[in-house]
């Protein structure tokens, strides 16, 4: 005899599980809706606001500086959190160093228009590389940079167009492997819609790669960048700090790495070097 109590614990489950399958792109993408604002700092630097027209018709808000003749423009695509007003920091550490930077904003963040979805982050990300290629940036100049989720838009990009390099800071080998290991508990893997499958995309990726990835990882463990990398057939360098965790990697010299990287791969002089304490595989 059935025990009960049974019945109602796979009603439970169920309603669980299905929470899950129909509001899951809820639980992936957590934009900031608001538009944010250019601060005098970055405005010095000669940051200034950009459009981003895709091929849907949406017109991104996006923050942009050229860079000085000669040098790399990073291309950062950032995580699935907050908006590019989040990553003020990172175009100032970068434009210091003498980078050209496209902040690229997706749409439903930043007061853009559209909703996020896996085929519209794609779009989004060409209509990034497409207007550093019509504002004269050759592609050997342009280095991707891919945090978290936007490791997933790096890495379609890198295997559909031809770049100088690829960074990839605490990415996942998809979003479905990513999920399951976060609820283990349900089926999540086959439950995915925006699955960012990097693993079967990253063999098609020539450009020089470079994994940042922290071991204390708990939201994307530090077996997904290995695996990653391992994957990987082009060029490929890991990074990966024993004491560092998702967010906090340029606390711990990934920057510096990751820097010292593009300068190797783009063949520019090394502007400034500095101690990384993690550890390059």
């Amino acid at each position: 005899m059935l025990d009960p109590l049974f019945g109602p614990a796979i009603a439970v489950y169920g309603g669980i599980v299905g929470g899950l399958y129909l509001f899951q792109r809820r639980l992936l993408y957590r934009p900031n809706a608001t538009r944010p604002v250019l601060d005098e700092g970055l405005t010095r630097l000669g940051v200034i606001e950009v459009e981003l027209v895709t091929v849907d018709g949406l017109t991104l808000s996006s923050w942009y500086i050229p860079p000085p003749a000669g040098r790399p423009v990073i291309l950062y695509f950032h995580g699935n959190g907050g908006n590019i007003g989040y990553r003020g920091e990172r175009l100032q550490r970068f434009a210091q160093q003498g980078y050209g930077v496209l902040l690229a904003e997706y749409r439903g963040y930043g007061g853009n228009p559209g909703e996020p979805c896996e085929r519209g982050l794609f779009t989004d990300g060409e209509a990034a590389f497409d207007f550093l290629a019509d504002s004269g940036i050759r592609p050997d100049h342009i280095v991707l940079w891919g945090e978290s989720l936007g490791s997933g838009v790096a890495v379609y990009l890198a295997a559909t167009r031809k770049v100088g390099a690829m960074v990839l800071e605490a990415p996942f080998t998809s979003v479905a492997a990513a999920a399951q290991h976060r609820y283990p508990f349900v089926p999540a893997i086959y439950l995915v819609h925006d699955r960012f499958d990097s693993r079967s995309r990253i063999r098609q990726v020539v450009a020089p790669l470079l994994i940042l990835h922290g071991e204390r990882d708990r939201v994307v463990p530090v077996s997904h960048g290995r695996a990653l990398l391992a994957a990987a057939t082009a060029p490929k360098e890991g990074w990966f700090s024993p004491v560092a965790s998702h967010e906090n990697l340029a606390r711990f010299g990934a920057l510096e790495a990751a820097i010292g990287f593009i300068e190797r791969r783009t063949g520019q002089p090394v502007v400034e070097a500095v101690a990384a304490e993690g550890n390059f595989d």
